[in-house]
């Protein structure tokens, strides 16, 4: 999620006869006790309250977007529209409170901007993607003082109480980000998994592909279908990890069991998959069952630090994971893959990483924790390759994914939106709201290069012969 209105205003002392243009009401209707009125003047009180709360939300907005450099309408409560740029309009940016206004203004938080949306109290319409781009107009948005204090004084036109929200149980949707402390014990990893993933897996099938794969296609031209591309990325995973037929294969992670089924029957793997996720779990039961890969395929509810034994395994991937793990915990995580790993084994890490070292506390990182991704932590991919490197692994090929990732997010987005109707009988429109921002969000974050996605090969150090051939001509035979 990218930070919407972070234009720094400082304190601005707002002196009371400048709001006299934004209260010219009457008398009478602004004194604490009055006698009631009747309804026809109540009718006029509220719509001079209206059209004095819409001209300063005209204000505001002329203000805000008075350099922006794109086409874009602003339609308000009274259904007065305001277009900027000359051209038609990408998209309608619809506020339906104007306490969300005064709330953007006089607390400065971007996230209100998106609660907001998700609880209907302002909507999109047009190009999602265009509207989300108003970030970087923001970002550099420059407000002398004086400007910032006529904007405050507008805001403070505004009222302070909202109306009823518009999506029904909107409150209980919007979930905060108060139950998980990123301590990353083994309950609340499990809390928070389920959190994210245990939404519905009908809400999922809506948009994920047919192999219900939930990470980074890979597509060899633009004109791919997301069913291609998610094939091609599962067959790359396991050219990569040289599968042969009898291997121990281990999936950490393994989501609804696509890549442990197709490994198994493609290549002939005895494969196992751990999962946090109860109806994953169910989920892929079920489908090694339909797919009659019983004797090759099992699964197992059981969280990496659970894995028994020593060298195990033959391959091991981990595809969409370690973001989950926590970055206190990625040593933990390291070396329990090199414990179960024979000497000589491969490890295919793949996972979402970050333009900057760490996981500071952010607009970005408040959104994805409070609303999606509960306790996930990124950071740079020269990070994780390191601690790698210390937990005893040789690495040997690092990919970098990240255009197809965008191409992945804009077709899951586009799937979603079709699915609108459908979504909102699954999960809610909130929760639909949520996940279109999100993803939308993230597709602009790949295309800008803030956030990256790479698959990190590497080997159990004590190997006999070569992990890779010496060329990489056989992933691509």
């Amino acid at each position: 999620m990218h930070t919407l209105l972070p234009y720094g205003f400082h304190h601005v002392a707002v002196p009371t006869q400048s709001r006299s243009r934004c209260n010219a009401l009457p008398s009478h209707a602004q004194k604490a006790g009055a006698e009631p009125m009747n309804s026809t003047v109540e009718l006029v009180t509220s719509q001079r309250y209206a059209a004095a709360h819409a001209e300063a939300a005209a204000r505001i907005f002329r203000r805000l977007l008075r350099n922006f450099r794109g086409s874009a309408a602003i339609r308000v409560w009274n259904d007065a529209t305001h277009t900027v740029g000359s051209t038609i309009p990408a998209f309608t940016l619809v506020v339906r409170d104007p306490v969300v206004l005064r709330k953007l203004v006089l607390k400065r938080s971007p996230l209100l901007l998106a609660d907001a949306y998700f609880r209907g109290l302002i909507d999109f319409e047009g190009d999602l993607y265009a509207a989300l781009r108003l970030k970087h107009h923001f970002q550099n948005l420059a407000l002398s003082l004086r400007e910032r204090g006529a904007l405050l004084r507008d805001a403070l036109c505004l009222p302070l109480k909202a109306r009823p929200e518009g999506p029904v149980g909107a409150s209980a949707a919007v979930r905060g980000v108060d139950a998980f402390a990123h301590r990353h014990s083994k309950r609340s990893d499990r809390e928070a998994i389920s959190f994210h993933y245990d939404v519905s897996n009908a809400f999922y099938r809506l948009w994920l592909d047919d192999q219900m794969v939930y990470s980074c296609a890979i597509f060899e031209t633009p004109s791919d279908t997301l069913e291609q591309a998610q094939c091609n990325k599962l067959d790359h995973i396991c050219r990569k990890l040289r599968l042969s037929p009898g291997e121990r294969f281990l999936d950490i992670g393994c989501g609804w069991g696509a890549l442990v089924c197709w490994a198994a029957s493609r290549y002939g793997v005895r494969a196992h998959g751990i999962t946090l996720s109860q109806q994953q779990f169910d989920y892929a039961r079920e489908r090694i069952a339909a797919e009659g890969l019983q004797d090759l395929v099992s699964v197992e509810l059981r969280d990496y630090r659970d894995l028994q034994g020593e060298g195990v395994y033959d391959k091991v991937s981990s595809i969409g994971m370690f973001e989950h793990v926590g970055l206190a915990n990625l040593p933990v995580y390291n070396a329990t893959v090199h414990r179960v790993l024979r000497p000589g084994g491969l490890f295919l890490n793949h996972g979402i990483t970050h333009d900057e070292e760490g996981w500071n506390r952010t607009v970005d990182s408040e959104f994805i924790n409070r609303y999606v991704f509960p306790d996930g932590e990124l950071d740079a991919v020269s990070n994780i390759q390191m601690g790698m490197e210390r937990a005893g692994f040789e690495i040997h090929d690092v990919e970098g994914l990240r255009p197809h990732y965008a191409m992945t997010l804009r077709h899951w987005v586009q799937r979603l939106e079709a699915a609108h109707e459908e979504a909102v009988r699954e999960v809610g429109e909130t929760v639909y709201r949520i996940w279109r921002l999100y993803m939308a969000a993230c597709a602009l974050e790949f295309e800008d290069g803030g956030t990256g996605v790479h698959q990190i090969l590497a080997s159990r150090r004590g190997a006999t012969s070569l992990p890779v051939p010496l060329t990489r001509r056989d992933i691509y035979a």
